[in-house]
Order: structure tokens, then C-alpha cells, then sequence
């Protein structure tokens, strides 16, 4: 049988990628979530997809979370946390949450490819994470084998769960305690 040869290179490429994040950035974007009263969630598209993920195990941890947009996602208000998953950190109406979120005394933490654009220059946390999007007009001095922002969206995923497992570790939380409150209404 034939070697993947095309997933081999999408994983070395995250692996170089990796390289490029930076311990202290992880460790003060965990620092806003424990310090969050609540957490919401944002990202369009494809991140959205993966900033929902990251709710979902952030609620799994106990926290109290929200993926903005759902109906049952009250104010946010001070002492909160709005992360956002934004490549180009220019996306119009993830701006307008992070400007609106600040406005109420919230904190914003952001995972970016451009930590200088509009969404970076709001946060309290960043996570640098190299890539390309084709939504910036800023020039990143990375490219991708892939098309669109997968590298991106991908990085941010395993980003994602590396808070979580610095979390559960700072949070002394099992998997089996996670587990307990995983849906069970399925």
C-alpha cells in the first residue's frame, strides 16, 4: 500500500510551524482564561469551526463558556474573556466583538497570523501563528503548500488543545472528570 505522501507534507509542514509558537504566549493566553469570570468564543468560517471546538473543551474543564451567535450567549461583560480565531485579524465583525467586548471592561485574547492588525492591537493575549490567508492585505513572510488558510485553521486547532492540556494540568482536571460532563443527549 501507498505512503500518504500528500499528509506526510501537510504534517511536516505544521511541524515547522510549531516550532515557531512560543511557550510564554501560550502560558499568558491559558493566564486570561483562568482569570475570565466567563469565556465567549468567536471565529468566521473555518476558524469559527475551531473556536467552537475550543468551547466545547473549555466547558469540558468546568468553565463557564459561550461560542458567540448561539441564542443562549448572554452580554458580555467586565471581568470576561472574548477569544477570537482570526487569521487575518481584519475580519469586519470579529473587530466590531473585540472593540465591543473591550468597551465593556472584557479582555480579548486572539490567535492570529497578524498579531499587528486590528484584532491583535485590541488583545490583552496573543498567539502568533505562522501562515497565510488570502482575506489580509498584510504579507506574511510564510507559505503554504495548502490551499486557503488550512495551515492556519490547523495550527489552531492543536494551538487549542495545547491550552486545554496546560489548563487541565494548572486546573489538577482528569480526562474522567472532563468526561462526566461531555453531552450525554446525543
Amino acid at each position: 500500500m501507498a505512503e500518504a505522501v500528500i499528509l506526510k507534507k501537510i504534517l511536516e509542514e505544521l511541524m515547522e510551524n510549531a516550532k515557531q509558537i512560543h511557550q510564554e504566549e501560550l502560558e499568558k493566553f491559558s493566564d486570561q482564561i483562568q482569570m475570565a469570570k466567563r469565556v465567549f468564543a468567536a471565529g468566521a468560517g473555518r476558524s469559527g469551526f475551531v473556536a467552537r471546538a475550543f468551547s466545547n473543551r473549555l466547558m469540558h474543564l468546568g468553565l463557564t463558556v459561550y461560542f458567540v451567535g448561539e441564542p443562549t450567549t448572554p452580554s458580555i461583560q467586565e471581568g470576561d474573556l472574548l477569544i477570537i480565531a482570526s487569521g487575518s485579524g481584519e475580519t469586519g465583525s470579529l473587530k466590531v466583538m473585540a472593540a465591543k467586548a473591550k468597551e465593556q471592561g472584557a479582555s480579548v485574547a486572539t490567535i492570529t497570523i497578524f498579531p499587528e492588525a486590528a484584532i491583535g492591537s485590541m488583545a490583552d493575549a496573543v498567539i502568533h501563528v505562522p501562515g497565510v490567508t488570502p482575506k489580509s492585505e498584510l504579507e506574511s513572510k510564510v507559505t503554504s503548500l495548502q490551499p486557503m488558510g488550512n495551515a492556519f485553521e490547523q495550527m489552531t486547532w492543536l494551538i487549542c488543545d495545547n491550552v486545554i492540556m496546560i489548563l487541565m494540568d494548572r486546573l489538577g482536571k482528569t480526562e474522567e472528570e472532563m468526561f462526566k460532563l461531555h453531552a450525554n443527549l446525543e
